[in-house]
């Protein structure tokens, strides 16, 4: 089973109890975003959003990736190619599931956002694609 956030060492500025989060977040918000839990796909609200703006941590509010650097990857989530910048997330080796993958998460509070893919073909300009659950962002659209 995949270790929760506020287990890790890492320390967050913006981290809470999980009973705070528990208050704050609704059940599938916690559960993806404090349980390392993922949406089903082509379920989310922002898959196939193209509003400009930022999209900001659902449980903090940090800043986290701008629709500028979001496209079409067909997977069922929303995909970026560059978070806002790099210091925003941190990425943690993720060896659930039978598999080695790049857990991403927000650096303010620690919450899931989703993993990260490289060398899949997509032709973006860094060969990355944030694989990020709608349920983990809140999107600010630009006025």
């Amino acid at each position: 089973m995949h270790a929760s956030p506020a287990k890790d060492a890492t320390p967050y500025p913006n981290a809470k109890s999980e009973d705070q989060w528990r208050e704050e977040l609704s059940r599938e918000e916690y559960h993806v975003l404090r349980e390392a839990g993922t949406e089903r796909p082509y379920t989310g609200e922002y898959t196939d959003t193209e509003t400009t703006g930022v999209y900001n941590c659902r449980a903090c509010g940090a800043e986290l990736f701008r629709s500028t650097e979001k496209f079409h990857s067909h997977c069922g989530w929303p995909s970026f190619f560059s978070p806002l910048a790099q210091d925003r997330i941190v990425e943690i080796e993720d060896r659930s599931m039978g598999m080695v993958r790049t857990e991403v998460r927000c650096a303010a509070c620690g919450s899931h956002l989703g993993h990260v893919f490289a060398g899949e073909g997509y032709g973006t300009p860094t060969d990355l694609r944030y694989c990020i659950n709608s349920v983990s962002l809140r999107l600010e659209p630009a006025e």
